[in-house]
């Protein structure tokens, strides 16, 4: 028998994922077929019952049931009410100072937040020299859920100085744009920021927040932004559904 070249898709694992040695799960045969079913149907389309598709491919149910656990986790299904359809696109974030507004905005989505809360506290020592306070001095905590065309897609906790945004509380509309409150009504603008990127668990409550299994895995972002001038701006703790979001940047030689 002539030797068949293994096929390859740009983005997709090599060999489909299947190792040297031929032999795969069970269930990965059947996620791979589920895969193929997903195409088919586009976005918004109407997964079969596990039942159905365990008798389609002549498998248990429960095989059935891993394959669409990872499916679920890569963010090809999604649940919808008592069932499970084709999920969208990831949104793809980039890695810059671009706010998520204006990211979500590009990609033809409807950004919104909902205001979890906004409270003054004493600046501890740890979070101090992140934003450019002294320890004790008061800081915002800004919390939102991140919104995507109505869809919980993350959870974000900004730090900032009560001075640098003092009537934050009464002049700022939660469900907009952070960036540009300070850029368009304080007249601060951003210099630069380190960010550090990182998977994790969601803890209960921001599963609960958020709208999503503690086991999901998150992509969560540490920023620390300075502005115009150099001087600490603010500390933002980003938390992103790991099935919804993907992010990008361009690389240049140091």
């Amino acid at each position: 028998m002539e030797e068949q070249t293994p096929q390859h898709r740009p983005g997709s694992p090599v060999r489909s994922g299947i190792p040297e040695h031929g032999r795969i799960p069970k269930y990965y045969a059947v996620k791979a077929r589920i895969a193929d079913l997903l195409d088919e149907l586009g976005e918004g389309g109407t997964l079969p019952t596990e039942r159905d598709l365990a008798e389609r491919y002549e498998v248990s149910r429960e095989t059935v049931r891993q394959a669409l656990r990872e499916l679920l986790l890569e963010g090809r299904l999604r649940r919808s009410g008592r069932g499970t359809v084709v999920a969208g696109p990831k949104l793809e974030q980039p890695l810059s100072l671009a706010s998520y507004t204006e990211g979500v905005r590009r990609q033809g989505r409807r950004p919104g937040r909902t205001l979890i809360g906004l409270e003054q506290f004493p600046c501890p020592p740890d979070l101090a020299p992140g934003i450019g306070a002294e320890p004790g001095e008061p800081v915002w905590h800004l919390e939102r859920v991140l919104l995507a065309d109505d869809e919980r897609v993350g959870l974000e906790s900004t730090y900032i100085r009560v001075a640098r945004a003092p009537r934050l509380d009464s002049d700022f509309q939660p469900d907009s744009s952070f960036y540009g409150y300070l850029r368009d009504r304080l007249g601060i603008a951003f210099g630069d920021a380190d960010e550090k990127l990182e998977t994790v668990l969601a803890t209960p409550r921001e599963a609960l927040l958020i709208g999503t299994p503690p086991a999901l895995p998150m992509l969560l972002i540490h920023r620390f932004s300075r502005d115009q001038d150099g001087r600490p701006l603010e500390r933002v703790r980003s938390l992103y559904r790991g099935d919804r979001f993907s992010f990008t940047t361009r690389l240049r030689p140091e």
